[in-house]
């Protein structure tokens, strides 16, 4: 499948049922709901005036985190079909849109998505939360999910690793032989 090929994705009827997908939003939920608004707890945060910049970087960043976790989830289940879960992952490597750029770009996406929480609210807190977010994303990434994928996609992962970067994105999309 080329990079082309996703202007389809629309037509293609969803593979998996609304109640996984509902239950697969329970952990980046707990990533940039819950453990944000314990962190604004536990530190004490006190609503201030907001200033027109921080507002609209905030805003704008937690928009194109959101954007970019939909996207990712959406080619999950219309590319990949499956979902973000682990009791329901994607059947078909998803290389694709986003992917074509970089490895992970749905934690990508949820570390983008706190790093906007962090400049709308002005907590150091939440930026450190991103940090470690994705810290322990990458050790998970590197240590679990990347060898289960070698084994499920075999060669087809190994020349999408080696040609596609973890982190940083890539300019250019990497296309598929």
């Amino acid at each position: 499948m080329t990079i082309e090929q996703t202007s389809d994705v629309a037509a293609v009827p969803s593979s998996v049922d609304t109640r996984s997908h509902l239950r697969s939003f329970v952990l980046p939920s707990f990533g940039t709901v819950l453990q944000p608004a314990t962190i604004l707890l536990l530190t004490r945060w006190q609503p201030a005036p907001l200033p027109l910049w921080r507002g609209v970087l905030g805003g704008a960043v937690l928009l194109a985190g959101l954007s970019l976790f939909a996207w990712t989830v959406r080619l999950f289940d219309r590319v990949g079909k499956g979902t973000l879960a682990y009791w329901k992952p994607p059947s078909r490597l998803v290389v694709v849109g986003p992917y074509a750029h970089v490895r992970n770009p749905m934690i990508c996406g949820v570390v983008t998505i706190i790093l906007g929480e962090a400049a709308l609210f002005g907590s150091w807190w939440l930026a450190g939360w991103a940090a470690l977010f994705l810290t322990i994303n990458h050790i998970r990434y590197e240590r679990s999910d990347e060898p289960k994928l070698a084994a499920r996609f075999g060669a087809e992962y190994e020349e999408y690793r080696r040609n596609v970067p973890r982190w940083i994105p890539r300019i250019r999309p990497w296309i598929s032989r």
